[in-house]
């Protein structure tokens, strides 16, 4: 049976990371960073995919304020969605656009959807990420009780924020993925996949550094963000935006 390895979720790409995704036996990279326009990660990773790995652009969009702000994965976006929009207008362009829809790291933390949310929206969800390195136990547990529930499936990523997590995590797909499109109608169509991490204690360690970084990147990165660095290349107001979303704008 043809199978594919996929790490539907990071947050860094490069030659490094390439390098170790390879080794790593991965086939498909999903690389969705933080408050960069669609067309600016899609250049990228067109750069970054080759013969043995495919990297597919990805938007992990941050609706809402930075107060109550729910992530949501967005794959196979055609037109850039901002960040800092209303949870219902996301969902909206997602479904109008056909992309791919997945939960990441649900009730994590404040920035995630959480059991309620994931229901209400589940006709337009197609994933449920069920472990990622930055989990401990109790997240990785409720997760999958909350995709079992919404009788959705399950996907473990990497959601690498360290070059050393990638490979890590990933998930296993029972077909074969050749570019963006059967990524995309992989993860909707529901095709059967088995969800992994690495079992050795070396895991643990990345899983602890990983966790160990938020600390970094909701203090003092999210300081700079707010206090220095203005508005984001993504915020709705931006003229790239064109004033599509104006209306569901949360600032």
């Amino acid at each position: 049976m043809t199978t594919t390895a996929v790490d539907p979720h990071v947050k860094i790409l490069d030659e490094s990371v390439v390098r170790q995704a390879k080794a790593s036996g991965l086939d498909v990279l999903v690389y969705a960073p933080h408050f960069e326009r669609l067309p600016a990660i899609r250049e990228t990773a067109e750069r970054f995919s080759d013969e043995e790995l495919l990297v597919v652009p990805g938007r992990e969009v941050f609706t809402g304020s930075w107060r109550e702000r729910r992530h949501v994965l967005a794959i196979g976006l055609a037109e850039p969605v901002p960040d800092f929009i209303t949870l219902e207008a996301a969902m909206r362009e997602f479904e109008r656009q056909d992309a791919a829809v997945l939960v990441p790291h649900p009730t994590f933390l404040n920035v995630s959807l959480d059991a309620e949310v994931v229901d209400r929206y589940r006709d337009v969800i197609d994933a449920v990420e069920t472990y990622n390195p930055k989990h401990w136990p109790s997240h990785n547990r409720r997760a999958r009780t909350i995709a079992v529930e919404t009788d959705l499936p399950q996907y473990a990523s990497s959601y690498a924020h360290l070059r050393g997590t990638v490979g890590e995590a990933w998930t296993t797909f029972d077909r074969s993925i050749h570019d963006e499109r059967e990524l995309v109608e992989t993860l909707q169509n529901g095709v059967w996949r088995t969800p992994r991490h690495r079992p050795d204690l070396a895991h643990h360690g990345r899983c602890a550094l990983e966790f160990a970084h938020l600390g970094w990147e909701n203090s003092w990165k999210k300081a700079d963000r707010l206090l220095l660095s203005g508005r984001e290349a993504t915020h709705p107001d931006d003229p790239a935006y064109d004033g599509r979303f104006d209306d569901a704008a949360v600032y």
